[in-house]
């Protein structure tokens, strides 16, 4: 899912014909917009989060998608394909409850180990 896919899916969904109403949406001006359908910007996580959001697609894969699409240089950009890649062939939601049970695990293991201190 790239920028343009995202957007044209939250525009789809809120039944609308131009991307200055996005750009209102996302209180940003007529050309940020412009610049960012073009590929000279990019949307800020939050923008991402919020078009998934209400475009319902899993704000989890708009984001890495879109952090693929921000690498600048051509390593990182042959490593996001190969993510995205992956991401693509395996389903995504294997990975969203990897990371989440990652995180989560993360979170829980410091106060358990102030716990075992006490």
């Amino acid at each position: 899912m790239n920028t343009n896919e995202l957007l044209d899916a939250y525009k789809s969904i809120k039944n609308y014909v131009q991307d200055k109403q996005i750009a209102h949406d996302l209180d940003i001006s007529k050309q940020h917009m412009t610049g960012i359908r073009k590929g000279r910007r990019h949307l800020t996580d939050m923008q991402v989060i919020f078009l998934a959001e209400n475009a319902n697609i899993d704000p989890h894969t708009a984001l890495i998608f879109n952090a693929a699409e921000r690498a600048k240089s051509f390593k990182a950009q042959q490593l996001w394909a190969d993510i995205t890649a992956k991401l693509n062939s395996q389903g995504f939601a294997g990975l969203t409850l990897g990371i989440t049970g990652f995180l989560a695990f993360g979170l829980i293991m410091p106060q358990y180990a102030l716990c075992i201190l006490c």
